[in-house]
């Protein structure tokens, strides 16, 4: 059986295994691309369409339909930029003799300053962490390693124990694609590392006595990925939120990372430092955090300039 006679769902299975092995696509993009090539597949079979034979104008028709639905822009550009890979692998296999969706532009994606939070709130949640009842130390290691580094919340759950080891000053993060940088820690972070450690390792210990094997995570769990899960840290930082008096609706891990760039950038800290940390591919990804800059430069001008300073009473 030709490509071109394989079911769409085949098609898609082959792409998403090709973009695993070759470039270390991470689970949650390759979920990503699943949901939106199967609805696309969705609104092509009814039409008598496949993948192998459908034109730009189908693509285009499919966009279309999907303003209609009233989805989001950025929803349109990604699931473009799914079809779009789809088709340049189709293509590079020799599946389809051109891409129908090279030339299409997208929709764009709003501009949209990040939320984030005051160095006050920031530290009512550590100070919350610090008091929970249950976990104190994994919760403190947690939110001050979040709050030092600007994490994703997947690369901070899943981080090796080994990384921990040895009191680092900088910790070696495995971001997107597998790429891996350096980070800084601060010695608040240090000292909430070493002291999460000594307790998670003795805690390790009594359950590597009772026949459980050893985990290689810094945040252990019992469940199937073996650390602490994404959707339990999103649950306690919400918790963290009520706790320390800040709202829960404005706080995320996503919300530390902005924090951690914004208040580094105020700081003046050099933005493509800022953009090795963060594990952005592009300088442009990170100047979106310049808007905290506006009212220093403002304040920089009222104060130092001599027209501004001679119009002041």
């Amino acid at each position: 059986m030709t490509p071109t006679d394989q079911p769409m769902a085949r098609w898609v299975q082959v792409f998403l295994e090709a973009q695993a092995a070759e470039l270390d696509a991470a689970t949650n993009t390759q979920l990503a691309y699943a949901r939106d090539l199967q609805d696309f597949a969705g609104w092509l079979a009814p039409k008598g369409l496949h993948f192998a034979g459908a034109t730009r104008d189908d693509v285009e028709s499919y966009l279309i339909a999907c303003e209609a639905e009233g989805l989001a822009k950025s929803t349109r550009a990604r699931r473009l930029s799914a079809i779009k890979q789809l088709y340049r692998f189709a293509f590079e296999e020799g599946w389809r003799d051109d891409n129908p969706a090279i030339q299409i532009k997208g929709p764009g994606r709003p501009q949209r300053l990040p939320k984030t939070l005051s160095v006050e709130e920031v530290d009512r949640l550590l100070d919350a962490a610090r008091n929970t009842p249950r976990e104190a130390l994994r919760n403190t290691c947690l939110m001050e390693l979040l709050y030092a580094t600007g994490m994703r919340v997947t690369e901070l759950v899943s981080l090796p124990v080994s990384a921990a080891r040895g009191d680092p000053r900088m910790l070696l993060v495995r971001g997107k694609g597998g790429k891996e940088r350096l980070v800084p820690l601060s010695p608040p972070a240090r000292e909430a590392m070493a002291a999460y450690l000594t307790a998670r390792d003795t805690a390790e210990e009594v359950a590597r006595k009772s026949g459980k094997p050893a985990s290689k995570f810094l945040f252990p769990s019992r469940g199937k990925s073996g650390h602490l899960t994404r959707h339990r840290f999103f649950g306690l930082i919400k918790e963290f939120a009520v706790a320390g008096g800040v709202s829960p609706a404005k706080v995320t891990p996503h919300t530390l990372r902005h924090a951690f760039a914004t208040h580094l950038l105020a700081g003046g800290a050099d933005l493509r430092a800022i953009q090795t940390m963060l594990g952005h591919a592009d300088v442009a990804t990170t100047e979106i955090y310049t808007h905290v800059l506006d009212e220093r430069l403002k304040a920089l001008v009222l104060d130092n300039h001599p027209l501004a300073k001679a119009a002041k009473p």
